[in-house]
């Protein structure tokens, strides 16, 4: 099946040459674009800056168009905005005026640094040199986030129109115990369904059981349960099943240079796998759970 890239900032969507099943791709996190104006107020380079990315997810996951799903990509930077909070997520430390009573001030995210905007990177590493202004945050949001958001809303009713539902994969990474200087247990991928309330049990089961059966080491919901999206978008009773994939770097790249290790194509092989198991598996699940309704 051929592909074609629908390249628009902030986001770009690899379309199937036709949709062939009743799944959807989001990678929130592995963009690398930089504003210059955003540089300007960073006292951090490109390379630190990239510290909270999940480099390459969006490659690992690009299989997926070939295979009949659409991938949506964020071009932007997760240090400059993160469309995996709410809205208007945000710490007042950041600012250097009072925000607006809409904005969740009290977010544990916001506070800790990784809100909507956030001023830290991996490691609590300080972004900025001082304070910035809400009207940068406000644009940012307004022309990235929302229409981030807009896109993903439409590809998920897209797809539940032509199929009668949706699954949607929130494709994810996260730093290895490596970086993280931690003797916790390595975790190859952890799956994040909120503790079964953002999709049928069946889909967690798959995707765990297909993962295992690749000679991976797979936990549900610890460290990772779902973020934004996985809790906005899952919605079982409206045949909306979404579920979060975190990989662990260590796995496929040198985290401490950004280079791909050896085994990438092979992992990016068995993500293909998983993803051929995931088109081929829910349907007679979703499809039940449809029949039930009626």
């Amino acid at each position: 099946m051929s592909v074609s890239s629908s390249k628009t900032e902030p986001f770009s969507i690899l379309f199937p040459e036709e949709q062939a099943i009743p799944v959807v791709f989001a990678s929130p996190h592995s963009g690398t674009f930089f504003p210059e104006s955003f540089l300007e107020l960073s006292r951090l380079d490109k390379w630190s800056l990239r510290k909270s990315e999940d480099c390459y997810v969006h490659e690992i996951f690009s299989s997926a168009a070939a295979l009949g799903a659409p991938l949506l990509h964020a071009e932007f930077s997760r240090s400059y905005i993160d469309t995996n909070r709410e809205p208007y997520e945000l710490s007042p430390n950041v600012f250097d005026e009072e925000l607006p009573d809409f904005v969740n001030k009290t977010s544990p995210r916001a506070a800790t640094g990784f809100g909507t905007v956030p001023h830290m990177v991996s490691f609590g590493t300080e972004i900025y040199t001082g304070k910035i202004k809400f009207d940068d945050a406000k644009k940012r949001i307004e022309t990235i986030y929302k229409p981030y958001h807009k896109a993903l809303k439409k590809l998920i009713d897209d797809t539940k129109r032509k199929f009668g539902y949706c699954i949607l994969i929130d494709c994810h990474s996260m730093p290895s115990n490596e970086i993280q200087e931690t003797k916790s247990t390595e975790f190859d991928f952890v799956l994040g369904d909120c503790h079964g309330t953002s999709c049928t049990p069946e889909l967690t089961e798959i995707v765990e059981k297909k993962l295992q059966e690749l000679r991976y080491y797979v936990v549900r919901n610890t460290p990772y349960s779902g973020g934004y999206t996985t809790k906005k978008y899952g919605n079982p009773n409206q045949n909306v099943h979404v579920l979060q994939i975190e990989i662990n770097r260590g796995l496929y790249m040198i985290e401490k240079t950004f280079k791909r290790r050896p085994v990438f194509d092979r992992l990016r092989n068995h993500i293909a796998e998983l993803i051929d198991e995931i088109a081929r598996t829910p349907i007679k699940i979703i499809n039940k759970e449809v029949s039930d309704e009626n």
